[in-house]
């Protein structure tokens, strides 16, 4: 049977987690009518053939490899099938999505694109996307990055923002969950157009690029999210959080259905499942995903599962104990509550001269 197999597979999954996370899959949609083809995979950029694109998309689809992603998925577009390559992207696997070409990064299709990634993490999807900031509307989704810097300078070659978006793109896609992008170095940028406000603008949910004196760097690991829901914190501002609540999300899903649907629904074969749940976050903790000091945990949900039971009895006289071994059918109601590891950014640094 599967069970047995459940604790094996989320140990493995956690001792593989940062290593998996620096081997992200970029998707580019691309606006060019050189060939007919639809869809490409590339594991480097040399096999990218030159006769398939323009020269000037060529280039920018290997800028997305230079970050170390494993793999770039290409679906080549127009404004008028946009949604249909959305829809061939909705059945492949990547982790961060940019778009090239001008007829694809208007404002009013990049809004379509921004639509479409809200729409797939609402279905639990983990697809992120890197987008040019828009001149009017800001995304406001942890799922999203504005990338809102122009005038890269890289040789003889000036990018505008939503030229420089595959390239932004590859650097998370090839980021371990060890670190975050905050200062991420773009070693081939030499100048940019400056911020005229650089606090303003990621406060308000862009990311940017800085100019230290000596090197070009990315500003701050902030997707677009600035204004929180209720109940949201600033954590879910961090691209480096949200990556690491992805990884989370796809690891227990994909081994709850590999390995616990369809045994039985027993408070036997519950307990086991939450206890491996909670070995894989003690693995997080060692890899450094989930705070070593926190109390990462699981349990189950006792809350929903009186919810649940009073939409078939009185439950009204049943003690939490009684709820929490009673038959939920089909149902499995599970909580956690885990602290991830952020990155380091701050210093506060006191000297004292006595």
């Amino acid at each position: 049977m599967g069970l047995p197999q459940i604790n094996i597979r989320f140990i493995q999954a956690a001792r593989t987690a940062v290593t998996r996370s620096e081997n992200g899959i970029v998707a580019l949609l691309v606006a060019d009518d050189t060939k007919e083809r639809t869809s490409y995979s590339y594991a480097y950029a040399t096999d990218v053939d030159a006769e398939e694109f323009s020269a000037e998309n060529v280039a920018l689809i290997k800028t997305a490899f230079d970050g170390g992603p494993r793999k770039v998925l290409i679906e080549r577009t127009s404004g008028e099938d946009l949604e249909a390559a959305l829809k061939r992207l909705t059945v492949k696997r990547f982790n961060w999505l940019a778009c090239i070409g001008e007829e694809i990064t208007t404002d009013t299709n990049i809004g379509k694109v921004a639509a479409w990634i809200k729409e797939q993490r609402q279905a639990n999807k983990t697809v992120k996307a890197v987008l040019p900031q828009a001149a009017e509307t800001q995304y406001n989704d942890s799922g999203i990055v504005a990338f809102a810097t122009d005038g890269i300078v890289c040789g003889v070659k000036t990018y505008s923002r939503a030229e420089f978006c595959p390239r932004i793109a590859g650097i998370l896609a090839g980021m371990p969950m060890t670190r975050s992008a905050t200062y991420y170095n773009i070693p081939e940028a030499s100048a940019i157009t400056e911020s005229a406000d650089p606090e303003g603008d990621i406060e308000k949910g862009s990311m940017i690029l800085i100019n230290d004196g000596e090197n070009i760097k990315i500003a701050s690991g902030n997707n677009s999210y600035h204004l929180l829901a209720e109940g949201d914190t600033e954590d879910m501002k961090s691209i480096k959080i949200v990556d690491g609540m992805d990884l989370i999300r796809d690891d227990i899903r994909t081994t709850f259905e590999n390995e616990y649907i369809g045994v039985n629904n027993s408070y036997d074969n519950k307990t086991i499942f939450i206890g491996a749940v909670r070995q894989y976050f003690s693995e997080l903790m060692k890899q450094g995903v989930l705070y070593d000091e926190y109390n990462n945990t699981a349990d189950i949900d006792v809350d929903a599962q009186r919810s649940y039971l009073a939409t078939k009895y009185d439950v009204t006289e049943m003690t939490d104990e009684q709820i929490l071994t009673a038959n939920t059918g089909k149902n499995i109601y599970v909580k956690a509550d885990v602290q991830f590891s952020d990155a380091i950014e701050n210093l506060t640094f006191v000297v004292t001269m006595s």
